[in-house]
C-alpha cells in the first residue's frame, strides 16, 4: 500500500466510521476560471491520479498534490453531498473551504505570512457522481476581509481506468 493509499484510507474512515467503501483509481481533471471579461486566459487545469469512493449521495475523491501547485506532497480531498462540497488540504490546518449553495462560508486560510479571512460565497452546484466517478461543477465566489476579489468556476471530472 503506498502513502497515498494509506492517507486517503486514513481519511475516508475518520469521516466514516464503521464503513468501507471500495476505492477505485480514478484520473481527475480539474479546471478553475475566473469569471470575468479580464481575466479569460488566466484559467488552470489540473490532470492528476487519485481515488474515488461513492455510497448512496455521498461520493469522496482525493489527489496528492505536485510540485507544480505550490504545495507538494499534500493530500487534497473533495467530499461531495447534495448541495455542499467541502474541499480539504492536509490535515485541515490549512482551512477547509466549504461550498453550500446560495450560502456563505468563512474559514482562516494559513499561509506562510500568516492567517487570511477568506470567503466562499457558492451560486451552484451542479454534480452528477456516480459509482464509476462523474462531474462536478461549482460556481463561486472568493472573499478576502469580507471584500468580494473574483467570481470562479470550478469544473471537475472524475473517470475510472476502467472506463
Amino acid at each position: 500500500m503506498n502513502r497515498f493509499t494509506l492517507m486517503f484510507k486514513q481519511i475516508h474512515y475518520l469521516e466514516k466510521p464503521g464503513e468501507c467503501n471500495q476505492v477505485k483509481k480514478v484520473m481527475i481533471s480539474i479546471k478553475g476560471t475566473p469569471v470575468s471579461a479580464e481575466s479569460e486566459n488566466e484559467s488552470f487545469e489540473l490532470m492528476t491520479d487519485g481515488e474515488y469512493s461513492h455510497e448512496g449521495e455521498t461520493s469522496t475523491f482525493s489527489y496528492v498534490e505536485s510540485e507544480l501547485t505550490g504545495v507538494d506532497g499534500m493530500l487534497t480531498t473533495f467530499n461531495v453531498e447534495p448541495n455542499r462540497v467541502t474541499l480539504k488540504r492536509g490535515n485541515g490546518m490549512i482551512g477547509d473551504m466549504i461550498f453550500s449553495e446560495n450560502q456563505k462560508h468563512h474559514f482562516l486560510y494559513e499561509t506562510p505570512f500568516g492567517s487570511i479571512l477568506m470567503g466562499i460565497d457558492t451560486h451552484s452546484i451542479k454534480e452528477n457522481m456516480r459509482d464509476d466517478g462523474g462531474s462536478l461543477e461549482i460556481r463561486y465566489d472568493i472573499e478576502v476581509d469580507n471584500i468580494s476579489v473574483s467570481k470562479n468556476l470550478f469544473e471537475i471530472n472524475i473517470r475510472s481506468f476502467t472506463q
